[in-house]
């Protein structure tokens, strides 16, 4: 190793296996990479050797010339690295990651994501940029303004891009397209590098980053794990949701609780809720107490027990006050920093025995346990307005916390569902179902996002865009599961016919939404401003082909509210029976503006939720608050694009958008 590298894993006796694997390709070479490899091998340090090759590049003297040098001076105004992380909370650890690492080098490193925003000069000032999928696309969907920054990124990082399953991979496909093709057009390099869990049709995934099979693809199986892992799959009786259902997992769950104890193990219980976090600490409780064996969990005896009880007095929950003294702590992200840290610290430390905590403590914060059980698989989603199945990065988050290599020689990750769904966890985990693409539900959208930057100005240009998504690796190897038939497939390889048949339809779609101009004789696309605006804001076209017929030049708030109520965005939002009552009385006390239809129709509940949250509205049901901030955050965004909209037609007057958007 040179000294620019011995001097940023200071502390390092060697590299593991797997980074001396990657090595000779990540650090000598600017190949694309794809890395398959399990949680807890130890990827980030791979990626750290292709920033520290971007960053040799730009500094003097070159790392090659002068091997055992350590001094370096770095021209910083040179190059950009852009680290892409799947969630906010995995972007804020990367960020203090990379920086504390880099800081010799004076290289900045800032957190760019809806939390944290940046001013022009500060991206200017920064070298490594760490943001998330969605942020990122909308940075590059601006044709002006941040151009500087985007034609100067020498390498971008995915993180997990196993996340193409989800349903926020269209937009990884989408970036990585866009970067392909401004590689191709500028001629300027951009290194793109791909790390995921180990998944089966990785051939695809690194076809679809144009990686080398022969030079840049590396897979690495379980047995590279720092620590083994055990892995137990349980199903229960019951149809998830029931009541039945719930108390067979619970008492699942501390069976499994009381067996780790029992072997002198530390265990982590992940449930999928904030409120569940308290519930399911009580219930472990009160069974240890029904089944007496209350010592097993019982904190007293350990060295820091005494300043804990310090600690816990200038707490704020007074549910951690209540539960510390039994020896089992909470945690999630609705919890004040400090009390998070405090209990962070507590289970580092082993004064707490076992951490009740939601999925957020998987991906934020590196806090291993000899054991992890996942207690039921139902989460809810906002997005989806209903209660939808634990995504299958999340299960493999948890149990790769499962297990540290400094601290235990086994993890054990256990999972408790319902029978019904155990087959699909099992295949999941163990990688057997392939990663296919999203890509095609979002088709409409991201063609919008293309014509607006005016990188696809023709069909001919949609259909080569559409070349470089994963959508059409996909299709290509296995055009069944896509709908197209064999005799399709062998008399069209490449599918061209295909790919122009659905860029021609989402283009139909985008002029009858009146966001481009489309003449079907020259095949010629060309936007129009209020598809650059939906671009820019990130507005569905179907919120847009609302705005449309509804948007008047003179409204007042209440059509304003009930336009945004009936955006595509809050589609899938649903009505719960047990929430008529709650709704109801939000309807009656905090909702000013009338509301047309019943608390059961979806327009209507966003409506009500919308004005509650302006009113500023305490919620009692934890799903509608959840609800709340969904409808919150995206209406926010909505509004701006409505005010854009209604300048753009002239319509001054039309004063209830701006209030309505700074009442939000």
């Amino acid at each position: 190793m040179d000294g620019l590298c011995k001097r940023t894993f200071k502390g390092y006796k060697s590299l593991n296996r797997m980074q001396s694997l990657v090595y000779p390709i990540a650090y000598k070479t600017s190949e694309n990479m794809l890395i398959c490899a399990p949680t807890g091998a130890g990827k980030t340090d791979a990626a750290m050797l292709t920033i520290l090759h971007a960053i040799g590049e730009n500094v003097s003297p070159h790392p090659s010339e002068n091997p055992e040098s350590s001094d370096f001076v770095v021209n910083f105004n040179d190059f950009k690295i852009v680290y892409v992380a799947p969630m906010k909370a995995l972007a804020a650890e990367i960020t203090q990651k990379l920086g504390s690492r880099l800081a010799w080098l004076g290289i900045q490193v800032r957190e760019f994501t809806g939390d944290m925003h940046l001013t022009k000069k500060e991206i200017t000032q920064t070298q490594i940029i760490v943001t998330t999928p969605e942020k990122w696309d909308v940075v590059t969907r601006k044709g002006t303004g941040d151009t500087e920054l985007v034609q100067k990124v020498r390498l971008l990082i995915i993180d997990e891009v196993h996340m193409l399953h989800d349903d926020r991979g269209s937009v990884l496909e989408s970036l990585v397209a866009r970067t392909e093709r401004q590689v191709e057009s500028t001629q300027s390099l951009i290194r793109i590098v791909g790390l995921s869990a180990t998944l089966p049709n990785y051939i695809d995934v690194a076809d679809f980053l144009k990686v080398n099979r022969h030079a840049g693809l590396f897979y690495f199986d379980a047995s590279f794990r720092p620590v083994p892992l055990e892995q137990h799959f349980i199903g229960v009786k019951g149809k998830a949701g029931t009541r039945q259902s719930r108390e067979n997992i619970d008492t699942t769950a501390f069976e499994k609780v009381r067996e780790m104890l029992e072997l002198d193990h530390q265990v982590m219980v992940f449930v999928h809720s904030r409120k569940d976090t308290f519930n399911t600490a009580k219930m472990l409780y009160e069974k240890a107490v029904e089944q007496v064996c209350v010592d097993l969990f019982d904190p007293t005896n350990h060295p820091q027990y005494e300043a804990a009880v310090k600690d816990m007095k200038s707490s704020r929950g007074r549910e951690l006050r209540e539960l510390v003294p039994k020896g089992i702590g909470i945690h999630h992200a609705g919890m004040a920093r400090s009390d998070r840290n405090l209990m962070e610290r507590l289970f580092g430390s082993g004064v707490l025995k076992v951490l009740v905590c939601t999925a957020t403590l998987a991906w934020g914060v590196n806090l291993p346990a000899a054991a992890v059980v996942i207690k039921g698989t139902q989460v809810y989603s906002a997005q989806d307005g209903k209660f939808i199945d634990l995504g299958i990065l999340d299960v493999l988050q948890i149990f790769g916390r499962a297990g540290r290599p400094q601290f235990q020689d086994t993890g054990i990750g256990m999972i408790c569902t319902t029978a019904d769904k155990l087959d699909h966890y099992l295949q999941a985990v163990t990688s057997q179902v392939p990663i296919e693409s999203r890509f095609s539900k979002h088709l409409v959208d991201n063609l919008n996002a293309e014509i607006g930057l005016g990188t696809v100005t023709s069909i001919p240009e949609a259909v080569a865009w559409l070349g470089y998504s994963y959508l059409f690796v996909r299709m290509k190897r296995d055009p069944l599961t896509y709908g197209i038939d064999w005799a399709e497939a062998r008399d069209d390889p490449n599918l061209v016919q295909r790919r122009r048949q659905l860029c021609i339809q989402a283009a139909k779609t985008l002029q009858q939404s009146q966001m481009i101009i489309f003449n079907e004789t020259t095949e010629e696309l060309r936007s129009k401003d209020v598809g650059r605006i939906a671009s820019q804001f990130y507005v569905l076209h179907t919120s847009i082909q609302i705005f449309n017929t509804m948007m008047q030049p003179q409204s007042s708030e209440a059509d304003v509210l009930t336009m945004i109520a009936m955006s595509g965005e809050f589609d899938q939002i649903q009505s719960r029976d047990s929430e008529s009552k709650e709704l109801t009385s939000l309807r009656e006390d905090f909702s000013p503006c009338q509301v047309k239809g019943g608390t059961d129709s979806s327009h209507a509940k966003t409506n009500i939720l919308l004005q509650s949250y302006i009113s500023r509205a305490k919620l009692e049901d934890f799903a509608l608050a959840n609800d709340t901030n969904y409808v919150a955050q995206q209406s926010a965004r909505i509004c701006r694009a409505l005010f854009m909209i209604a300048l753009n037609r002239r319509w001054e007057e039309n004063l209830a958008i701006p209030t309505s958007s700074s009442s939000i």
